[in-house]
């Protein structure tokens, strides 16, 4: 059976009961090796050397998050996070192999190769008022965390992590899981719960909202009515993280496998708006069903090609979510433009894709080709002559003609016009010259008969 108290504590270097940051006592559950399916035959051989040096050096050792999360789901973790109550100089100090990075989180990364094993020491409640934490610990005005380097046990960590199924700690002392809150019940009910007050936690760190989503979106749970209600209200704050920081999660969010339910989320609880505000607009319009069945069908695309282990990219993605926004203006600004399609269009990728840069970043390698792409959108209308054979050379037709499939599938684009271009790929060089037609240089002109001046008449 799992049970409580300090009998159970490693080589007894914490108390049995901690008093946390709300005043409670607080000590663990702890499921023995025989009452969970964790097995070390599942953890990787690098994660092993690092929780095996630390203990065998007196330092408590856990792997904490998603490695437990996913063991315990039956699933396999890409990553093991490791924690542990020794100090990142002393972690250097262990592993010649370690380096030490962050500003805000200090970690140290145990590299074996390729494979990096992550290793952080305990942190300190949130609200501790530890002698010298001002210097390593900051707040914005609006509460969010901006720095924070105070160390402290684990059962002040378990207060730093944020949901109740990322904050299971496996003991490679004995084997066992510690659950300091309901986590090990969460995970059998499939519940993803909030540690802590949630307003409180999202102000802390707005992308806890976004978190909140993908996870629920990744392992298909259901998100807990306390830890939900607060989101509407609160996800304005993500205009305060910076865009670097939410291009990364956007990344997380729609190339991990789940884009298609991470959207259905996003704009269950109303947060799509903040990454994508143009594009938002256009759902909430007139043509929203068009546009959201594109963005759908791209993400459905999106996560049939990553269970499948092909290679996806963010100039696709980004192309997919942004499409809709740059349609619509493009179609504004026409008339401002004197008609000239392909003046709208580009002013029209001038300014949603920078105001897309300022929101959730897109660094230039990805939207250069982005908006290349997007231009030859309408260069497929044009069948005819050199230029439309010159599309089959162009360095983005792959890419730009499975956009156009992409669209013809939700009816966005004629689905002959993308037959055509799929016909006419598979024929021979002499064939496709035949289907283009003669270019302009090769069709005959008609001779131009030249008048003989008139004779100015004579009186």
């Amino acid at each position: 059976m799992c049970r409580r108290g300090g009998g159970c504590y490693h080589t007894g270097l914490y108390s049995a009961f901690k008093l946390t940051p709300d005043g409670i006592f607080l000590s663990p559950t702890i499921v023995p090796r025989a009452e969970h399916g964790i097995s070390r035959a599942n953890i990787s051989e690098n994660a092993l050397k690092v929780l095996y040096r630390l203990k065998n050096a007196s330092f408590a050792a856990f792997i904490v998050g998603g490695g437990v999360r996913d063991l315990l789901l039956g699933q396999h973790p890409k990553d093991f996070d490791v924690v542990t109550d020794a100090h990142p100089e002393q972690i250097k100090q262990l592993f010649r192999n370690a380096r030490l990075i962050g500003r805000r989180f200090r970690l140290a990364h145990v590299r074996f190769g390729r494979d990096i094993v992550e290793v952080a020491t305990f942190r300190a409640a949130a609200n501790e008022d530890a002698e010298g934490a001002a210097d390593d610990r900051a707040h914005s005005q609006s509460g969010r965390i901006l720095r924070d380097n105070v160390y402290g046990t684990i059962e002040e960590d378990i207060w730093r992590r944020d949901f109740t199924v990322n904050a299971l700690y496996y003991n490679i002392a004995d084997f066992s899981v510690w659950d300091f809150t309901t986590g090990f019940e969460d995970i059998r009910t499939r519940t993803l719960r909030l540690i802590g007050d949630p307003e409180r936690r999202y102000r802390e760190d707005p992308v806890r909202m976004l978190r909140a989503i993908r996870f629920a979106a990744k392992l298909g749970f259901s998100i807990a009515p306390d830890t939900a209600e607060p989101i509407l209200e609160l996800g304005a704050h993500l205009r305060d993280v910076p865009a670097a920081r939410l291009f990364e999660e956007v990344l997380k969010l729609f190339q991990s496998g789940y884009g298609v339910r991470s959207f259905e989320l996003l704009e269950q609880y109303a947060l799509f708006g903040y990454l994508f505000p143009s594009t938002a607009a256009v759902l909430a319009g007139e043509h929203g069903a068009q546009a959201r069945s594109l963005i759908r069908a791209g993400l459905a695309n999106t996560d049939r090609r990553v269970a499948e282990d092909q290679p996806v990219t963010p100039m696709f993605l980004y192309a997919v979510l942004v499409w809709p926004a740059i349609k619509a203006l493009a179609e504004q600004l026409l008339p401002q433009m004197g008609g000239n399609e392909n003046e709208a269009m580009d002013e029209a990728c001038h300014r949603i894709v920078g105001e897309q840069v300022a929101r959730t970043s897109l660094p230039k390698r990805f939207s250069a080709p982005m908006r290349e792409m997007l231009m030859l959108q309408r260069r497929f209308e044009q069948r005819q002559g050199s230029r439309g054979a010159r599309m089959l050379e162009h360095k983005r037709f792959r890419a730009a003609y499975d956009f156009l499939l992409l669209r013809a599938s939700c009816g966005e684009a004629p689905q002959e016009l993308a037959d055509w271009w799929t016909e006419v790929q598979g024929l021979t060089p002499g064939e496709q010259r035949d289907s283009f037609g003669p270019s302009d240089e090769q069709r005959p002109r008609r001779r131009r008969r030249r008048r003989r001046p008139r004779r100015n008449a004579v009186g």
